[in-house]
């Protein structure tokens, strides 16, 4: 299977996904659910994400064509030896988390062993299912296992305590190993209510699960916050889940029974507090006054994914990443090509 095949099957699955087809929709339905936080809603956006900004056949040549994939792909050219077997252990906190790992391993023409999240293994196996009926030579390229032994080189997602599981097992194998991360907003009161309402989307979008979703933000010190509460109520419903609901319950709950400051809008509690990560239905803010400050401690931490704000991310962009935006900065696509 060459560079050009693998390019109009990718399109193709593209094209599907965003299709009404009765077995996709089927699929989607089921997915949502085994798991109560995908919902309808959150598949459909990270499916239509994932072909706008993955599955385009211009997306997918200029991809090719900025890593010279022509002349590395295994198979096509023998540059970099014989095909390589890659597991991939994905996570499962947003609907098809992983499928950016799996487009770069198949992109590069190596062999795909996949350890699917019992969270989002619904999804992922369909599109699988779709790509073996069309061409059933992909069953030789791609499986399912629930245990990666003996491969050339592994890339796992998770969280920091099983990482140091992952940083143990695969020590002696060329890996990419990705933990806990976070995004953070740095506000400086001159925000329109549309950017705050696409903030909006950067903090409640997939419950604020994702790695790309804002869990804090950085505000001025004499900053207005009634403006950014109302454009958030746009996400009101969500107070409708009863999973997020609880937990809104529960850390409401934690603020009064502790006598702590914080605001809400009945759907989200604001709480100054410096840690990058806070809690389901929780957003952390800090006041600052120097920026540079702010960047420096940003810059030098390891849990930080993106930056939203006026000169960094546009605001509402966090989940809507590039085809060559990597997980946690990592160039997976140089890392397989260079195997």
């Amino acid at each position: 299977m060459n560079l050009q095949m693998r390019i109009t099957i990718l399109t193709k699955l593209g094209q599907y996904i965003l299709s009404d087809d009765p077995d996709w929709k089927l699929t989607k339905e089921k997915a949502s659910q085994q798991n109560s936080w995908f919902t309808p809603e959150f598949i459909d956006l990270a499916v239509a994400n994932i072909a706008t900004q993955f599955l385009g056949k211009e997306m997918l040549e200029s991809l090719t064509a900025l890593y010279k994939l022509e002349q590395k792909s295994p198979g096509e050219n023998k540059i970099n030896g014989k095909q390589k077997s890659i597991g991939v252990i994905m996570a499962g906190n947003i609907p098809l988390v992983g499928f950016h790992d799996f487009l770069s391993v198949f992109i590069t023409g190596h062999r795909l062993r996949i350890k699917a999240s019992s969270k989002d293994e619904v999804l992922i196996n369909q599109l699988v299912n779709k790509l073996t009926a069309w061409h059933p030579e992909i069953k030789e390229l791609i499986s399912f296992e629930e245990m990666l032994k003996g491969c050339d080189a592994y890339i796992a997602t998770g969280s920091n305590n099983s990482s140091r599981y992952f940083e143990y097992y695969f020590s002696k194998y060329p890996h990419i190993i990705r933990r806990n991360r976070t995004s953070v907003a740095i506000l400086d009161g001159t925000e329109t209510k549309e950017e705050l309402e696409a903030l909006a989307d950067d903090v409640h979008l997939y419950f604020g699960l994702g790695c790309r979703n804002v869990t804090k933000m950085y505000v001025p010190p004499d900053y207005e916050f009634i403006p950014l509460l109302e454009a958030f109520k746009k996400y009101n419903h969500l107070s409708d889940h009863f999973r997020y609901k609880n937990n809104y319950d529960y850390n409401l709950a934690i603020h009064i029974l502790n006598n702590r400051f914080y605001m809400s809008n009945e759907s989200i509690i604001l709480s100054e507090d410096k840690s990058l990560f806070s809690p389901i239905s929780q957003l952390n803010y800090e006041f600052f006054s120097d920026k540079k400050i702010i960047l420096d401690e940003l810059n030098a931490s390891p849990d930080l994914q993106c930056i939203v704000g006026h000169g960094f991310l546009p605001f509402g962009h966090a989940q809507c990443p590039g085809i060559t935006e990597f997980a946690d900065g990592t160039d997976t696509i140089e890392f397989l090509t260079s195997l």
